[in-house]
């Protein structure tokens, strides 16, 4: 495993740089490196660097996070609040409908197998989104209106939705009683939870941090460890209640970031310092999971079925804007914004071949297809068309 880290890690950052000299996103060099050097490629990294995969995929998502949530603050969400809990669920709702009909025509699913395809499809990659709008903040582009936390906010509560819905569809399937309505009442629940959770323990820290005198490495260490903690809890209580843990996560940051301006901001330097570690993992690992092959087999019915998704999204959240501030060049920034899918389709895609789905082999092959379409389209579309549709001053 020690072996593969160094090819990530050696790989990763010309990888990254060759790209970024290209006037390209970064990340983008980094997944098609994963995708090279993966299994289903040259299989340069060891079984058991893919064994952890997933559990690293996810800190790296963690780290991200937390560091998005000491970058929003009350005034910022108090702007975009009404926006945001629309763009939450709207367009993935809207996409992941589009998805299901067009399955059924296309590929002959059953309601339920159209389900389960297009609530795997319709989640939209917080780890491409959001380090995306991190640095656009950073570069104060877009914020005189806020979108950046716009975005930030609805694309980690999008998740939430769409993966609720998609063990829904999977359980009906596998023959348990799951009422759908019930299971779309039970997110507002997991949102709420989510954002308890996250804020008892900024809170929990900031009292820590008040008593005990820490230096700001230990205290990241101390936030990581709590959310990463957090995450876990999810996996444990999922049978018996839905927590969105990635939510709370950002809201531990957050809650920080509020209490105690000034030891937030030297936090948010620091977990910066470390996503430069994080953000090759994530993105070279996340590469390491698409088998090209197997997306190549989706074919153009699968290509149909992705556009059907995405004009169905683009759709959506043209009507979640409906009667906000943004203009014209504004929305269609967050239509692009998006796009990108990758974390989800990557960790689930396989979930209903590896379950006995009818079908489960052609929802893989979408499902990484994609992961190749939209995350590529997505974060260049953000890289290239930020600063011209977006304007960089702050009232």
């Amino acid at each position: 495993m020690a072996t593969s880290l160094a090819v990530i890690l050696l790989l990763g950052l010309p990888a990254k740089r060759i790209f970024e000299k290209l006037r390209l996103p970064g990340l983008l060099g980094m997944l098609i490196l994963g995708i090279c050097i993966g299994p289903y490629g040259f299989n340069l990294l060891q079984k058991d660097m893919m064994n952890i995969s997933e559990d690293l995929r996810g800190i790296a998502l963690i780290i991200i996070l937390i560091r998005a949530g000491l970058g929003i603050n009350k005034d910022d969400l108090k702007r975009v609040g009404s926006a945001t809990l629309k763009m939450s669920f709207i367009p993935g709702l809207i996409e992941g409908t589009f998805i299901m009909f067009a399955s059924m025509k296309f590929l002959n699913f059953s309601f339920v197998q159209g389900g389960i395809l297009a609530f795997i499809i319709a989640a939209v990659s917080p780890a491409v989104v959001v380090p995306s709008m991190l640095r656009l903040m950073e570069n104060n582009i877009g914020m005189k209106k806020r979108i950046p936390t716009l975005i930030l906010a609805g694309a980690s509560i999008d998740d939430v939705f769409a993966i609720t819905i998609f063990s829904a569809f999977l359980g009906i399937y596998s023959g348990s009683k799951i009422n759908i309505g019930v299971r779309l009442l039970n997110i507002p629940l997991s949102i709420i939870l989510g954002i308890i959770f996250g804020g008892v323990i900024g809170l929990i820290l900031i009292k820590i941090f008040k008593i005990y005198h820490l230096r700001d490495t230990k205290k990241v260490l101390l936030i990581l460890g709590l959310a990463i903690l957090l995450n876990e809890i999810e996996h444990i209580l999922k049978s018996k209640l839905e927590i969105a843990s990635l939510l709370g996560v950002m809201t531990i940051g957050f809650v920080i970031i509020e209490k105690l301006p000034e030891v937030g901001k030297r936090l948010s330097n620091k977990f910066n310092k470390i996503w430069i570690l994080a953000e090759i993992l994530l993105f070279v690992l996340v590469g390491a999971q698409v088998n090209i092959t197997v997306a190549l087999e989706a074919g153009k019915i699968g290509f149909i079925i992705i556009l059907v998704g995405l004009i169905g999204r683009s759709i959506g959240v043209l009507i979640a804007l409906l009667g906000s501030e943004y203009n014209l060049k504004e929305r269609l920034f967050c239509i692009i914004a998006y796009i990108p899918k990758a974390t989800v389709q990557a960790a689930i895609g396989g979930l209903p071949l590896s379950l006995g789905v009818e079908g489960g082999d052609v929802i893989l092959a979408i499902a990484v297809l994609s992961i190749l379409i939209t995350a590529p389209l997505g974060a260049i579309g953000i890289h290239y068309l930020s600063e011209k549709l977006l304007e960089n001053s702050i009232n």
